[in-house]
């Protein structure tokens, strides 16, 4: 069952002095909802595997942010190069959250990308959307030191659940393109991310084989508990 907030739940999550928060179902559109039904899959993982003492503790967006209220937070611009070409391009991640060790309060930040594969891989051309272009914008924001400025955390990594597995191949190979960005990307894809959602499931999302840039395959349990961080070149 999918719910979604009407004009009641609306009236109650709005605050004085603050403009009323517009939800429209009406016009939800079937991709849309595939998009948004798979960046709630994914958060939903992270907040059930974060129950543990033992697992990290899970800070979401409203936690992370100067101010509760501004989205401005988490997006910026960012300065991509390819070949001769230069663009300025923006940077809005679906979400946004980190992870905080419970005793040192050491974090890393998460930004999650949920691909339907509606956007081409390449372009021609920096000024044409595409995941290669996504791709060279957080490299540029790790390249810039961009996280550490806007979230005062040295480290993040990307992950980026796709449509398929096909598709998450391509992605890897497309990630393993770039100069120096290629360990920041883990990628998976919709049905592999639910599959540790199932209730008779012995693994969750920490336990998940994300795929690398390398070719190999990375566990968020061995990154924590070994290094707390990300392999962010070569």
């Amino acid at each position: 069952m999918v719910y979604a907030l009407g004009r009641a739940g609306t009236r109650v999550l709005e605050k004085p002095g603050q403009p009323r928060p517009r939800y429209d179902n009406r016009n939800v559109k079937q991709l849309y909802l595939q998009h948004t039904l798979v960046v709630a899959d994914a958060l939903i993982a992270f907040v059930r595997a974060c129950r543990p003492a033992e697992r990290p503790r899970l800070l979401m967006e409203d936690q992370l942010a100067t101010s509760p209220t501004s989205r401005l937070a988490f997006q910026w611009s960012v300065t991509v190069r390819q070949a001769r070409e230069t663009k300025r391009v923006g940077v809005v991640p679906d979400r946004v959250f980190a992870l905080e060790h419970r005793k040192t309060g050491e974090r890393v930040i998460f930004f999650l990308e949920a691909d339907r594969a509606t956007m081409p891989l390449t372009r021609r051309t920096l000024s044409q959307s595409s995941l290669q272009r996504k791709l060279l914008a957080y490299e540029a924001t790790w390249s810039q030191g961009l996280h550490q400025q806007r979230f005062s955390c040295s480290r993040f990594r990307v992950l980026l659940v796709t449509s398929s597995v096909d598709r998450a191949k391509h992605l890897t190979e497309l990630c393993a393109t770039l100069v120096r960005g290629r360990g920041l990307f883990l990628v998976t894809d919709a049905d592999t991310l639910a599959a540790a959602l199932r209730e008779d499931s012995a693994n969750d999302v920490f336990d998940l084989p994300w795929l690398c840039a390398d070719g190999g395959t990375e566990r968020l349990s061995d990154l924590w508990t070994s290094s707390l961080g990300q392999k962010p070149a070569a």
